[in-house]
């Protein structure tokens, strides 16, 4: 019988500084019934014991020698979903509200992804007094397939959904939109949590920065992520899959393709497009720096009719 809820998060070389705070709100839930799961990357379980202390009931999968980022987490979540009807992420330099395990507990019961709001703080834990959350109306269809708010620090997948969505390319860099992306073509419902769940630590080392002034060189970079994430998703669908919602991705994919080729490949159109979209002060959701509608203009100017 499948027991009903994992947590699961992963520990990588750097995060050290962070981990005393989360696992201290880990432990500070007020539903503790769930199972810790912790993937390892590069590092071993003693180095788990150590951090943590105490000899905390931790499932800990070790990463093989060589495994991608990718691979790691196929590896916790391969396993994860053969045991547990029900699996929390969450971003081992973050910070867990008291509620956030209850909070997606509930919300599984009625929808197959879910995902609470972020508020951001600093690299030291101060409240940087910005929310990060799915706008209303609208929901997850106001957000994917072209942005992303269902990340690996703030989404709960029902796991026979995230079984379909399973295997991770190992080349896979933003594993946490490859998955709610597959998630939502496959017509997954899902729910997304006004209330704040997680303080999201912004560093150097974050993958995505959400918030304004964005630079040439990480729109540019950023663009080349999203491309590639894209041309993963496109690559690896799995049905049941919505027709709609895959042409949904592919005129997504070839947007961005547009803006690669008229915006970032030119300078000049780069620092324009960077000087309107730090104007706009987009909402803070992953990748609303790369290809913004409201700038589409500027790499898919309407023709004129003759």
């Amino acid at each position: 019988m499948k027991r009903t809820l994992a947590l699961y998060t992963t520990i990588y070389p750097g995060v050290e500084p962070y981990l005393p705070a989360w696992y201290r709100s880990v432990r500070e839930q007020t539903d503790q019934d769930f199972e810790l799961w912790i993937g390892l990357d590069s590092l071993t379980p003693d180095f788990v014991s150590d951090a943590l202390g105490a000899d905390p009931k931790v499932i800990c999968v070790a990463a093989r020698a060589g495994d991608t980022p990718a691979q790691v987490r196929q590896q916790a979540l391969e396993q994860i979903v053969d045991s547990y009807d029900s699996v929390v992420l969450v971003d081992s330099d973050d910070i867990l509200y008291p509620s956030r395990v209850a909070v997606a507990r509930v919300a599984l019961q009625a929808s197959d992804v879910a995902a609470c709001a972020l508020r951001l703080v600093d690299q030291q834990g101060g409240d940087l007094g910005i929310t990060f959350a799915l706008p209303s109306p609208g929901g997850a269809d106001a957000v994917l397939p072209r942005h992303n708010i269902f990340g690996l620090s703030n989404s709960s997948f029902r796991t026979a959904v995230l079984r379909r969505c399973l295997p991770i390319p190992a080349d896979v860099v933003l594993v946490d939109w490859y998955l709610a992306t597959l998630a939502w073509i496959q017509g997954a419902t899902f729910h997304a949590d006004t209330g704040v769940g997680m303080a999201y630590r912004q560093h150097g080392a974050n993958t995505a920065h959400v918030l304004p002034p964005f630079a040439p060189a990480q729109v540019a970079r950023d663009t080349d992520r999203v491309r590639h994430h894209f041309s993963r998703v496109l690559s690896t669908v799995v049905p049941p899959a919505s027709a709609g919602r895959v042409g949904e991705v592919r005129a997504a994919a070839a947007d961005v393709d547009a803006f690669h080729r008229d915006v970032v490949l030119r300078p000049e159109a780069l620092e324009r497009y960077v000087r309107c979209v730090n104007a706009l002060d987009p909402a803070p959701h992953w990748w609303s720096c790369v290809a913004h509608p409201a700038l589409r203009e500027m790499w898919a100017p309407t023709r004129s009719q003759s």
